[in-house]
């Protein structure tokens, strides 16, 4: 079954709601085999929600239309539909007592307008709304079926369970099955990821075997969606393709689950390694330190940091020579290597974090321009700093080069000796 959504309300497309409802659907409706194949936001406009249903009608079994249903005048969708398959309204019984104890357990006058939200066209079936007042109908026609919902979330997410999906297994069967794996990467760009690392992977995809490359702040989502009958045959449909994922990336990989972030992977295995961290942090302000401990239980692998935006800093509390600094300035490997080994001899900890850049808009240089930041890196096997060029943009400056530390330090507790983004290892010359 192919499946396409509609989300009705001028709020979305103003930017005043985020369409959640959407993101939501299409999970649900994966999880059951049943491809989404697109998602249509509009404004409370009758001419356009008559034309989007038309096209997706055409192309898909199922459409998902939410919003527009509630009783103020600018909720449309059932005078729409009125129009739409030319029918009437009639009132439904069951959802008027049901509204009506609504409001008067809330001690609240019961208008015309809540009258009217029992109201429901003649030829629909009606999908009881316990979770809030607006019901929900659902059309068949022509083996096409239509579900028409809220917009309020949680009364969404009730008929979506208890009334939509019932009838859709009854229709699409239970044989249907979606099966997904995620990895997460970091330390590479989507391109040289895609083209040098993986590959060509068309040997392996197919109509019902996909790849998706999805980035983000910390790196890269790959999902792989397998539809077929059965989970068992799923399964083995996408087993080959994920094996050349991990064999092909396997440095990259920080983890496979759906949602895990770098700083949940980092702290996991520094937990498996009993070992501890410190870092020390100019250009990055703390976001390196507010990355770790935002993971629940990183006090037992986090000693604590230094930002040391000033150069006194750096000198008085990290203990840098005022020559070092004058030498080479404060965004140098030789800062860098030095920032590293303080922190972690001062706290104690097995390992050493620093961040030392220019992160911008302004302080840029020909030899250190804007996005120039240097990592350093200490425990009492390996010493080192690395530079790497970023961006522009100060924020994301910011962001990349937490990220770039945090996944030198998980390289290393997982034996991989390669830096990100293959920058060349720098020998300390401490």
């Amino acid at each position: 079954m192919n499946a396409s959504i509609i989300s009705i309300g001028q709020e979305l497309l103003l930017g005043d709601t985020v369409n959640t409802n959407a993101t939501w659907i299409g999970q649900l409706l994966s999880e059951h085999g049943i491809r989404c194949s697109e998602v249509v936001t509009i404004g409370d406009d009758a001419d356009i929600i008559t034309r989007s249903l038309n096209r997706l009608f055409a192309d898909n079994e199922l459409i998902i239309m939410t919003g527009g249903l509630g009783p103020t005048h600018d909720d449309i969708t059932k005078a729409t539909l009125l129009r739409y398959f030319n029918d009437t309204l009639v009132r439904h019984e069951p959802t008027f007592n049901h509204v009506k104890d609504i409001f008067e357990r809330r001690g609240m006058p019961f208008s015309v307008s809540n009258h009217a939200q029992a109201d429901v066209l003649s030829t629909a079936d009606v999908l009881f709304n316990k979770a809030g007042t607006a019901p929900g109908m659902w059309f068949s026609r022509e083996n096409r079926f239509l579900a028409v919902l809220p917009g309020v979330p949680r009364e969404m997410k009730y008929l979506m369970q208890h009334e939509v999906m019932p009838r859709v297994k009854k229709i699409n069967g239970d044989g249907a099955a979606y099966v997904s794996h995620y990895l997460q990467l970091t330390g590479i760009g989507e391109s040289n990821l895609s083209d040098i690392v993986i590959g060509d992977t068309s040997v392996f995809t197919s109509e019902h075997l996909t790849l998706a490359y999805l980035p983000h702040t910390h790196g890269i989502t790959l999902r792989v969606s397998s539809y077929a009958a059965d989970k068992v045959k799923a399964e083995d449909q996408a087993r080959e393709l994920v094996h050349h994922l991990k064999t092909s990336a396997s440095e990259y990989i920080y983890s496979e689950s759906a949602n895990e972030e770098l700083q949940h992977a980092l702290v996991r295995l520094l937990n498996d390694a009993g070992k501890t961290v410190s870092v020390a942090e100019s250009c990055t302000g703390g976001q390196l330190s507010h990355l770790i401990t935002n993971v629940p239980g990183s006090s037992a692998v986090f000693k604590g940091g230094v930002v040391a935006y000033d150069n006194l800093v750096k000198i008085n509390q990290l203990g840098i020579p005022a020559e070092l600094i004058d030498s080479h300035g404060a965004v140098s490997e030789q800062v860098a290597l030095h920032m590293a080994a303080s922190i972690a001899a001062l706290t104690g900890s097995d390992f050493g974090l620093s961040t030392t850049g220019v992160a911008g808009p302004g302080g840029g240089t020909p030899e250190k321009p804007v996005g120039t930041v240097w990592i350093g890196f200490w425990s009492s096997e390996r010493h080192f700093a690395f530079r790497a060029q970023l961006y522009p943009d100060r924020l994301v400056n910011k962001e990349r080069s937490a990220i770039l530390a945090m996944d030198t330090l998980r390289r290393h507790l997982s034996g991989i000796t390669s830096l990100p983004y293959a920058r060349k290892l720098l020998d300390a010359t401490q």
